[in-house]
């Protein structure tokens, strides 16, 4: 069991259909995604999707990752394109560590936001303030980098942590922290967020709550109280930052909603992580 795993009592689950059937005219393409995404297809689990001509838009529950490395994303977005004419299609896709973020990655390639709305399967929104962050960081996605998540299934314990750096370098408290925490006696989970001045701050309270030790999540600095910002680390840099001890794994940093190539953007500072 893990935090975004679909209701236990519930005795059947949706299936996911790609509907690829007769688009095989590229090999090579076709079984590239079988291998990274279509591999394990009965055991992803639709929490979303959308279909507009062409395009459709998933976001997967992957159920297969409770067998690999401990911590990993469990919430897999899918962006595919058919072209049924040259019987061939293409596709995107991003392991993420929640279903709101797999939803902004998917509305910055083109969903719209109000179709991609998730389906009651996971525990629900516990109250008004995880509904609004999670719709803030649906919409927002786009703004912030990923430098690290864990996923811990510890059914005594499930709980997500995921630590962002803001692109914008005047953004208040430039590191922020995104915890989801399920109740397994309501069966209910509840999202928060806490601010940080550096990213080293973040990653010792993720360690820290990943461990039972953290203390409360520190707020988020309103913008009218911030004088200066330093400014953002270089990647080389964030790559140092990035090896500082911890108990659990470091994940290469990503943009959570990075906008699809070939569509203009603003230049932005490469997210703190490991050179690849």
């Amino acid at each position: 069991m893990s935090p975004t795993d679909p209701a236990p009592d519930r005795k059947s689950l949706p299936e996911v259909d790609f509907d690829l059937d007769d688009l095989d005219a590229d090999e090579e393409k076709y079984l590239d995604f079988y291998r990274k995404v279509a591999v394990h297809e009965d055991m992803l689990v639709p929490l979303a999707e959308h279909h507009d001509g062409p395009h459709s838009y998933y976001v997967l529950f992957d159920r297969t990752t409770t067998w690999g490395h401990p911590g990993m994303p469990q919430v897999l977005a899918v962006h595919l394109q058919r072209d049924r004419e040259k019987r061939t299609f293409s596709f995107e896709h991003a392991p993420l560590p929640l279903p709101a973020m797999a939803q902004s990655w998917l509305i910055h390639r083109g969903c719209p936001s109000d179709a991609i709305a998730l389906a009651p399967l996971g525990p629900p929104p516990a109250d008004e303030a995880t509904r609004a962050l999670e719709l803030r960081l649906a919409g927002d996605g786009d703004h912030y980098a990923m430098g690290y998540s864990y996923t811990s299934g510890d059914p005594d314990d499930m709980v997500i942590v995921v630590a962002l750096r803001a692109l914008d370098e005047r953004a208040p408290s430039p590191f922020r922290v995104v915890v989801e925490e399920v109740d397994t006696e309501t069966w209910t989970h509840t999202l928060r967020e806490g601010g940080f001045d550096t990213l080293g701050e973040a990653l010792q309270w993720c360690d820290d709550r990943l461990a039972g030790e953290a203390g409360p999540l520190p707020p988020v600095r309103p913008a009218a109280a911030v004088t200066e910002i330093p400014g953002v680390m270089s990647c080389e840099d964030g790559a140092s930052e990035l090896g500082v001890s911890s108990t659990v794994r470091r994940h290469d940093a990503e943009i959570i909603s990075s906008r699809p190539a070939g569509l203009p953007k603003a230049p932005a500072p490469r997210p703190p992580g490991r050179s690849r």
